[in-house]
């Protein structure tokens, strides 16, 4: 016996390869389908629709299939109420529960479409006196209502008309795995400055995911000039970024690496245990800066302009600074409370804090990803952000590009010694 539904599809669907996507989907997920229409428009500009009827084996998995496919904007084309249960116990989700993406979405609620709010992938949907939000399956608690399967939850694509803040040419820049040539790196660089404005310029915040080797690659002073000319609103990092910005302050050259010079750093490693033993002695970065401890820096420039940061650690970390988030989960709800009024995400030399970024971020928010390394790029722009740019290029030369961009009165440090 097979079970079917039909769903569809609006968008550029040949162009973009997502019709293409989806059909791989239904296929790899054990499904079938048949086209039951489709309509590509008159012009270049025009969207096209589609109806695509999926079968399946069982209930089960049709509704595993169709929650896959609505990553990419496919929805049912009969929507019924949305389906409740309570969860029978803290931490875990009802077996059938919805699992979100991190599409804008709405859910069907006594007849009225409820935008679910702080979208983000990877989680459920709790419904709490006629709204309803996303939710960590380790905040769920017993009794509460989650939405299950996906009768009545509608997964809506971003606008991509080129008047709206999220796209225009950010959005036409086409990310590459392969280093940039001068000319290019130079063109995404005044693209991603133009964005940033603008985003500014609405009243938008700018989110930072950064990495070591932002320090490393010795971008440090443009960095500082970006936060000092209101360019970074909110830092999300780890404790070796903090500690290896708030050492070279106190010390000079970072573990391992005189920037300077060009040789290992004597005695780098103790400096690195004695600069977090400093901040650790003045009780947070805030206090150290407050005293005068810490004077420079890209850590000091975001405590002087009153900037967010969140510093979330792992296993292996030194120390750690006494601002780092041990917790995990406790550095997860720190970063969705830091998302509040970000309209640009700019991820530089960090894989993991940009992809836990990337899992919590709405996909009507536009990134960038900035690193060296063809995978970590992949890794970011691959994760259902079509508002992506990857730039695979040194992070150094690129954020001293970018500052040159955006600051009227900077100079490159090299220029500068």
């Amino acid at each position: 016996m097979r079970f079917h539904e039909t769903v569809e599809i609006h968008g550029h669907l040949m162009d973009t390869g997502v019709l293409a996507r989806v059909l791989d989907d239904v296929l790899n997920y054990g499904g079938d389908y048949e086209v039951e229409s489709i309509d590509l428009g008159k012009s270049h500009d025009d969207e096209s629709h589609a109806k695509i009827i999926i079968g399946a084996t069982s209930p089960s998995q049709l509704t595993r299939i169709l929650m896959r496919i609505q990553v990419h904007g496919v929805n049912s084309v009969a929507q019924g109420e949305v389906v409740l249960q309570p969860a029978d116990r803290d931490g875990v989700f009802p077996v059938d529960f919805y699992s979100t993406t991190n599409l804008e979405t709405v859910v069907s609620l006594g007849g009225q479409w409820v935008p679910v709010e702080h979208p983000e992938m990877d989680c459920g949907l709790v419904v709490v006196g006629g709204r309803v939000r996303t939710i960590p399956v380790s905040e769920v608690r017993v009794g509460d209502m989650i939405v299950c399967g996906v009768s009545g939850v509608k997964a809506v694509l971003p606008v991509t008309d080129h008047s709206t803040r999220v796209y225009g040419t950010f959005q036409s820049m086409s990310s590459s795995t392969a280093p940039v040539s001068p000319q290019r790196q130079a063109l995404l660089v005044r693209t991603v400055a133009r964005q940033i404005r603008e985003i500014k310029a609405e009243g938008f915040d700018v989110l930072w995911v950064a990495g070591p080797a932002v320090v490393q690659t010795g971008a440090t002073s443009a960095m500082v000039a970006l936060v000092e000319a209101g360019y970074v609103d909110v830092l999300f990092s780890g404790n070796a970024f903090a500690t290896l910005d708030i050492e070279a302050a106190l010390y000079g050259p970072t573990t391992g690496d005189d920037l300077t010079h060009g040789r290992p750093a004597e005695r780098g490693h103790e400096q690195h245990i004695r600069a977090i033993n400093t901040i650790r002695r003045a009780g947070s970065i805030i206090m150290a800066v407050e005293d005068g401890i810490l004077t420079s820096g890209i850590m000091h420039a975001l405590v002087k302009a009153g900037k967010r940061f969140v510093l979330v650690g792992s296993v292996r970390d030194d120390g750690p600074l006494p601002d780092v988030h041990t917790d995990v989960l406790a550095g997860q709800r720190a970063m969705r409370d830091a998302l509040h009024g970000v309209g640009f995400a700019m991820m530089v030399a960090s894989m993991l804090h940009s992809v836990a970024t990337g899992n919590i971020l709405p996909a009507s928010i536009p990134l960038a990803c900035v690193d060296i390394d063809p995978g970590n790029v992949t890794t970011i722009v691959d994760r259902g952000f079509a508002q992506a740019v990857g730039v695979v290029t040194d992070t150094g030369l690129f954020l001293e590009q970018l500052a040159q961009e955006l600051v009227t009165d900077y100079r490159p440090a090299a220029a500068a010694r």
